[in-house]
């Protein structure tokens, strides 16, 4: 609503509400282009592991971590929701597709999944980003993995159909994060052909014990095997968890059972330290 005045056209005043919120969030958005302009920004790397062999990992996620002036580390959790649908998530996204295709470069042997919103298809710097780091290396593509968020996806499904389908055709693989988290329209999965679905920790946690969970993961696994896509459980951080899934006959697990992310990467040091998990 506008209010007129006169001549003069004012706007109405933002509610208590909405101000509250914007000053809640602007100490956020404060620190995040903080980290960014001081380049304390970095990956992490968990390992998804083969559930019949949790020894053995199947490729690994790429996941961004923020550095506060003391060189400590910001949880995602802390920023994530804030700029999802600002520009510096756009920025955010671009910075760890960046940190992900030079690793994917540096080593030869490495199957890497990079976060990504949908927001980001559109967003030039992203786009440049890919293309000149898939040029690095003709094997690149191959090993890549974009990971999108079932919500994510549903924002703008033709758009993300048409870009997924294109970068199939170059050897990009796509998993999608979060699955079962509730925004899934059914009609659309089979038109997104993702290689992989990671199953929510919510319909996790527990799955030894609790029979809705057991039910639901089952089904979720189900839907994914009849589409044809490699399935993975996410935080998984017991063994009676990691048992019931290879009963179901889940293809891979993450979490701190069997591997929390470091920032030295085992394939850059062969003995890793309690000080590079974060």
């Amino acid at each position: 609503m506008v209010i007129f005045s006169g001549s003069k056209i004012k706007k109405p005043a933002s509610s208590p509400l909405e101000v509250a919120f914007q000053q809640n969030e602007q100490p956020v958005m404060d620190m995040v282009r903080n980290a960014i302009d001081r380049k304390n920004i970095m990956l992490a790397f968990q390992p998804v592991v083969h559930s019949r062999n949790p020894t053995r990992p199947a490729f690994y996620e790429g996941l961004i971590r923020l550095l506060n002036e003391d060189r400590d580390i910001i949880p995602a959790k802390d920023f994530i929701d804030v700029v999802e649908t600002m520009e510096l998530g756009r920025v955010i996204d671009c910075l760890a597709l960046e940190m992900g295709l030079v690793s994917l470069a540096e080593e030869p042997s490495l199957r890497l999944a990079i976060n990504m919103s949908a927001r980001s298809i559109g967003y030039p710097r992203w786009m440049d980003t890919l293309t000149h780091g898939l040029a690095l290396d003709g094997t690149i593509a191959e090993r890549l993995i974009l990971e999108i968020t079932e919500g994510s996806a549903m924002l703008m499904p033709e758009v993300v159909g048409v870009f997924m389908s294109d970068l199939h055709q170059r050897g990009v693989s796509f998993a999608l994060d979060d699955f079962g988290a509730g925004y899934t329209a059914f009609r659309f999965f089979r038109d997104f052909q993702f290689d992989i679905v990671k199953i929510d920790g919510q319909f996790i946690r527990n799955v030894h014990r609790d029979a809705d969970n057991q039910v639901l993961t089952q089904a979720l696994i189900s839907i994914a095997q009849h589409f044809d896509m490699f399935t993975v459980a996410e935080c998984v951080e017991k063994k009676e968890e990691l048992a019931f899934l290879q009963e179901a006959g889940i293809d891979c697990i993450q979490g701190y059972l069997t591997g929390r992310p470091e920032t030295v990467p085992i394939w850059m040091e062969k003995e890793t330290s309690l000080e590079g998990y974060v």
